[in-house]
């Protein structure tokens, strides 16, 4: 079958650096770190007393009391990335688009974690008799936010959540790609958001020893490939997308970012939290977007690794991309923006590939930031545009995005050309 173009037509971010895709943006290329102490809830008594988190947000500047009070933190993040993508993109402008063939494809890897909390803990303080919010469920599920975006502007194509672990959003980018080259829909607003800051989210990952405890410097905690690498640094918030078909695009005379052109997606098969050591899944995900994108491997300017600051992954990865690249990799400017934004979770994939959109559309690859020490295990004859960005042309990007439970994404973008 013919596939259809795919076009970037709108962008929306609220990020532990910035509120907006402008903000975000300029954060990103002047190596902004998104770390600081907790301030959701007291943290004194963790192993991990900071995180990345959105700042001085208030839901109430962008809904009213009661309709605020409807929705978890998670969905208030993925409304208002997905609000100022869908601006944007111009696709809430009335009588210009067939709604019925405008979708909506949403990720959280944890959902409504906040409300679940805070229903559970108040029943357990309670009497033992039974007393949750009747929007207890809806809050905590993590469809909900495709559906409520869907709701507030009478998208009625295909609405479904992506769940992957930190790959959800990758993974929902992945499926509205593949829908609209299909056929399936004209648009698609995608993305994901997250809200894990909170007792459960940091103490569970305190628990598994993946987050950073360098709480005597927050800021430089997050330390992808470096040698004292300690762990993640926990972020949250929310990237939207809107995906469009080319010629779709065009006739309504929509600005275009530039243009989707593949994705890979693939299984480790290995551990439900390690990364396979060599990479394999790793390569198996890269191998297939770049086929899937019919260019060659050395077309590749920009890879955004996932680059969490773990110290099993951040081996795993640079292997993975010499394994696959082979010499060209050398000439491969590679970051990791997690060094600045923090672990987004299963939002981590669309913040992400926004971030190598506008790399590919500024031709400037944002740094990794707190690069102090090389580690002696990472190849360090690769470029990894360590603390300072780097202006050169971008004409193709790939987005790399793995989850626990072995799941893996990479995305391919490429400048536009009509």
């Amino acid at each position: 079958m013919d596939l259809r173009r795919v076009v970037v037509t709108g962008l929306g971010a609220i990020t532990p650096i910035g509120k907006n895709v402008g903000d975000f943006w300029q954060a990103l290329i002047n190596g902004v770190s998104g770390a600081a102490d907790i301030v959701k809830f007291d943290a004194s008594k963790f192993k991990t007393r900071f995180a990345c988190e959105v700042k001085d947000f208030n839901a109430e500047d962008y809904f009213d009391r009661k309709e605020a009070r409807k929705y978890d933190l998670y969905t208030h993040y993925g409304i208002v990335s997905s609000d100022e993508a869908i601006k944007d993109s111009g696709l809430d402008k009335e009588g210009t688009i067939d709604k019925t063939r405008v979708g909506v494809i949403w990720a959280s890897g944890i959902g409504g974690l906040d409300t679940l909390i805070y229903e559970v803990s108040g029943f357990l303080k309670g009497d033992g008799v039974p007393r949750y919010n009747p929007f207890f469920i809806p809050k905590m599920i993590a469809d909900i936010t495709a559906g409520h975006i869907s709701i507030r502007y009478g998208f009625m194509g295909p609405n479904f959540a992506t769940v992957s672990a930190c790959a959800s959003s990758a993974n929902a980018l992945a499926d509205a790609f593949m829908y609209i080259r299909m056929g399936k829909a004209d648009a698609f607003v995608t993305g994901g958001s997250e809200a894990a800051i909170n007792p459960a989210g940091v103490g569970g990952f305190n628990a598994m020893h993946a987050i950073s405890t360098r709480n005597d410097d927050p800021k430089t905690a997050s330390r992808p490939f470096d040698k004292d690498r300690d762990g993640f640094v926990i972020g949250e918030g929310g990237g939207a997308l809107v995906f469009e078909e080319y010629e779709h695009a065009r006739k309504r005379g929509a600005k275009i970012y530039a243009e989707v052109v593949g994705a890979g997606l693939s299984g480790d098969a290995y551990h439900m939290t390690a990364p396979h050591p060599d990479g394999l899944g790793a390569i198996l995900a890269m191998k297939a977007a770049v086929e899937d994108s019919g260019l060659k491997k050395e077309d590749i300017d920009h890879i955004n690794t996932h680059g969490t600051a773990t110290p099993a992954g951040d081996i795993s990865e640079p292997k993975a991309i010499i394994s696959y690249f082979g010499d060209h990799a050398y000439e491969i400017n590679i970051n990791s923006t997690k060094s600045m934004t923090g672990h987004l979770l299963g939002a981590a994939g669309a913040v992400e590939a926004i971030a190598s959109i506008l790399a590919v559309r500024n031709n400037i690859v944002p740094p990794t930031i707190n690069h102090f020490t090389d580690d002696p295990e990472i190849d360090n004859r690769l470029n990894f545009t360590f603390n300072q960005a780097y202006e050169r042309p971008v004409h193709v990007a790939l987005s790399n995005t793995f989850g626990f439970g072995g799941h893996n994404a990479s995305l391919i973008f490429k400048k536009y050309q009509p």
